[in-house]
């Protein structure tokens, strides 16, 4: 199982409904809101890192709010 950590920056008034959007996205384990330079943090998981490419360009990419994403892929465990 390949993980990895998409920080997102959305346009403002659109978290939440991003959060609830993105919760029902296949391949994503979790979402919350959060502080800090980044509106949203989901954790993705697949098979493969070519799974976690198209979930983010796109899927998360072609969502309703989303400005800039950054992804950090887990290095072990």
């Amino acid at each position: 199982m390949v993980r990895a950590y998409v920080l997102i920056e959305v346009s403002a008034g659109r978290s939440q409904e991003l959060v609830s959007a993105l919760s029902k996205l296949e391949g994503v384990r979790s979402v919350a809101r959060v502080t800090g330079p980044y509106d949203v943090i989901a954790e993705v998981g697949s098979d493969s890192v070519e799974s976690i490419v198209d979930i983010v360009e796109l899927k998360i990419h072609s969502m309703q709010g989303v400005t800039r994403t950054t992804t950090c892929a887990c290095m072990a465990g």
